[in-house]
């Protein structure tokens, strides 16, 4: 078959990308062909993404496929989830969308709860309660400024707004609008019940589509920018997560995955919601995934606290690479001290090694006292918390899970890797670490009719990887035992 090559634009909150998928009908390969800052915008007291400033970017990336000869066949687009462009009646973005971290959603949840009890929004959208939830924003809009969502005649996420602004053709793609709290998750329709009781109006959501789904050619005043293209836009799985967990390439249905990165999205797939109070108590969440699937999961701290401790060590005048670290760890005591990564004390920015030195202190622990055993702390605690999570996830599962995929950035540190594996007491399966831009690309081939679904690209997607493979230490079952037993406590 003559070379399929599909552009990828892979967007976080700090940076984007454009990726190059090519197959040759047996393997799958990616080429990086541009990368660019994503920088949000403090202006007068809003906190806002720079919308066009991306949309440029993306048109960059694009050219430079045309420049460079490559004959890309589509264009697929994924982001975090949650936030939202508001347009008017003529189609004209009204201002920049606004970034979930504004402080407009600050006591948003007390204030919905008082119109919507959280509890029943959650009964019907299978989403955890999170103040940056997409519902949450609308009604915030409401509240702070009356009169715009009356002036606006459609909202549309960050993929699908920029798929717009390509193409000029409007559409919600599933799993996006599955994060925010907008729809039903048992009928996976909008909740329109919901939007009334908040007063948001139904006129704002446009039709839902499936991943997969073609959303139209470049319009032409975007190829007078790009040079000329016969690329499509297509919709891939545009929640980064959906995308990512796509990839994973798991042999088995049942499985639990760990989308390893500054958060840790660990959960499984499921063919329907599972709404309960003791899923909610546990804080699972239910979103769309990329074969009709719902990705049921959780949120957890992840490489953050990492992140964040490295950041301090640099202002105090040393400067550790991930290596580094990861080799003091391993020298310093296992399982001396731990934290609850999930614990409100380490979200905020500032002094991290601090704080988890304070919260052992405070814990009754013996606290770290060096970089590696702040380092280990984090590591031990972060694998005990996968465990405590693989323990109500497997509660849920058709059948107990054989073993954890770690994708995504994460899956490169070997250590809290075999860690996960020691912890758990189940193989642990490294890759591929760029998850996300691969389930990206892969559906772009689902949708060209290169691939047949998302099992076929599992297949693929295994054959075009190395995975690294890790067993859990028979010797330390015990040790980690009695540190679970320790652990749970701090929960």
């Amino acid at each position: 078959m003559k070379e399929l090559k599909m552009l990828g634009i892979d967007l976080g909150a700090s940076s984007g990308r454009g990726i190059i998928g090519s197959f040759n009908g047996e393997k799958l390969t990616l080429t990086e062909n541009h990368r660019f800052l994503n920088e949000p915008v403090i202006q007068n007291g809003k906190f806002s993404w720079d919308i066009l400033r991306i949309f440029h970017e993306i048109k960059n990336s694009i050219r430079k496929c045309v420049l460079d000869g490559d004959e890309i066949a589509t264009v697929g687009i994924d982001t975090w989830g949650v936030d939202y462009g508001l347009l008017d009646k003529n189609g004209h973005l009204i201002s920049n969308p606004v970034h979930y971290r504004d402080a407009r959603n600050d006591d948003i949840e007390e204030y919905v709860n008082n119109i919507y009890p959280l509890s029943d929004i959650y009964a019907k959208t299978g989403i955890q309660s999170l103040s940056f939830n997409t519902i949450y924003q609308l009604a915030a809009e409401q509240r702070f400024n009356p009169g715009l969502l009356d002036y606006a005649d459609k909202m549309l996420f960050i993929p699908d707004l920029l798929g717009y602004f390509l193409t000029g053709e409007m559409a919600t793609e599933y799993t996006i609008a599955s994060t925010g709290s907008v729809l039903d998750a048992k009928s996976k329709k909008y909740a329109f019940e919901l939007f009334e009781k908040l007063g948001i109006p139904r006129k704002l959501f446009t039709d839902i589509v499936a991943p997969g789904h073609t959303l139209g050619a470049l319009l032409p005043q975007v190829i007078e920018e790009t040079g000329k293209t016969n690329a499509k836009v297509v919709k891939i799985a545009s929640h980064d997560t959906a995308s990512a967990v796509m990839a994973v390439p798991s042999k088995e249905e049942s499985f639990i995955y760990i989308s390893s990165g500054t958060w840790s999205l660990m959960g499984t797939e499921l063919r329907s919601p599972i709404i309960t109070e003791e899923a909610s108590r546990l804080g699972f969440t239910n979103e769309g995934g990329a074969n009709d699937t719902i990705r049921f999961l959780k949120n957890i701290m992840g490489l953050w606290l990492i992140q964040e401790s490295r950041r301090q060590w640099k202002r105090e005048g040393t400067e550790y690479s991930f290596g580094d670290l990861s080799k003091l760890a391993l020298e310093a005591e296992p399982r001396k001290c731990f934290i609850n990564p999930d614990d409100k004390l380490f979200a905020p920015p500032g002094n991290m090694p601090e704080r988890i030195v304070s919260y052992c202190k405070k814990t009754g622990q013996r606290a770290p006292e060096s970089v590696g055993e702040i380092v280990r702390c984090i590591l031990d605690s972060l694998a005990l918390k996968y465990r405590n999570t693989v323990e109500s996830i497997a509660a849920f599962m058709p059948e107990k899970p054989k073993a954890i995929h770690v994708v995504g950035g994460g899956c490169q540190d070997k250590l809290l890797c075999s860690l996960t594996s020691d912890a758990c007491g189940l193989p642990v399966y490294a890759g591929p670490i760029e998850a996300t831009a691969i389930g990206n690309i892969s559906m772009q081939a689902i949708a060209a009719g290169e691939l047949k679904d998302v099992s076929e690209a599992r297949e693929l997607i295994a054959r075009s990887i190395e995975l690294d493979t890790y067993e859990p230490t028979a010797s330390d079952r015990s040790a980690w035992d009695e540190a679970y037993g320790k652990f749970v406590k701090l929960l």
